[in-house]
């Protein structure tokens, strides 16, 4: 029997991986699944330019809209989920989709197996950010854990609380539990890569970013202000509509520092992927050859 194939489709954000996905989907008669952490989220289709119900029923998709912001979901549960679906269909292919490199690195390579953070300790945590501020929780970190405090990005408070976390949850180190080690996977992977030249990138995050005003996303984000501060709201987008909606920014002010964190990310993701040597890359607009390059592999 033939293997089964997983073919990743990623990449910056606003480059156009829905459209290809949908059209190599189609023609190669496989479902997709998501692999946008935020798109998983029924209440934020606007904010995350989740595909639209016309796109769904083309395909069928697994995790657009699956969850809600109220649910505890990480890396770790979509990697389970994810080879849990492929398990249960191990004659078919599949097409990952989507830009969040941790999730896709997940399913790939596989992801330590961290402990799921207790309700009481996650609040306690944010507790104590929310009063003390993040200096005294990476000094406590510095003493709990100094190998992981020597290497972690100490002004971002979600690593610094998450890696404290695991200290007070487990009386272990969060270095302990991280081994990198990459797990052997059942199935083929194919790796594509999408970009454009960044002028034209940059001008469709720019554009993109218009288009979700004009969609609606700041009534979205009025319906999400309640639960700003949960994780799943915790990303570009919802994050500079809540400043406006403090009134702490401009209408025109939000519009140019989302586009402006938007083209950040969209940074950060190109550097990432491009550390990945099994990664083909492609503009895509160059659908035939894309689709020549993979019906390849998979003869």
């Amino acid at each position: 029997m033939k293997k089964q194939t997983l073919i990743v489709i990623t990449g910056p954000t606003g480059v156009g991986k829905t459209e290809l996905a949908l059209r190599m989907a189609e023609h190669l008669s496989v479902p997709i699944v998501n692999a946008d952490s935020r798109q998983i989220y029924a209440e934020l289709p606007i904010g995350t330019a989740a595909p639209t119900p016309e796109q769904l029923k083309r395909v069928k998709h697994y995790f657009v809209g699956s969850h809600s912001v109220t649910d505890y979901y990480s890396a770790s549960m979509y990697e389970q989920d994810v080879l849990s679906i492929l398990a249960a269909h191990p004659q078919s292919n599949f097409l990952l989709s989507g830009g969040s490199m941790m999730y896709i690195d997940a399913v790939c390579n596989g992801i330590d197996d961290i402990p799921t953070i207790k309700d009481e300790i996650r609040t306690l945590m944010m507790q104590r950010y929310e009063e003390e501020g993040l200096e005294p929780l990476c000094d406590e970190l510095r003493k709990l854990d100094p190998e992981y405090w020597e290497i972690v990005d100490r002004k971002n408070h979600r690593r610094v609380i998450h890696a404290l976390e695991i200290c007070h949850q487990t009386g272990k180190t969060y270095t302990s539990f991280r081994t990198n080690e990459k797990k052997e996977r059942p199935f083929d992977v194919i790796k594509i890569g999408l970009n454009r030249e960044r002028e034209e990138l940059y001008h469709r995050i720019n554009q993109r970013t218009l288009q979700m005003i004009a969609d609606g996303i700041i009534e979205e984000a009025k319906e999400m202000y309640k639960y700003r501060h949960l994780n799943a709201l915790n990303t570009v987008g919802y994050k500079e509509m809540f400043e406006y909606l403090d009134g702490l920014t401009t209408l025109d002010e939000t519009i140019f520092k989302l586009q402006s964190n938007t083209r950040r990310y969209a940074r950060k993701q190109l550097t990432w992927f491009k550390k990945d040597a099994q990664m083909r890359w492609f503009n895509p607009d160059n659908i035939e050859e894309i689709l020549n390059y993979t019906t390849s592999l998979l003869a």
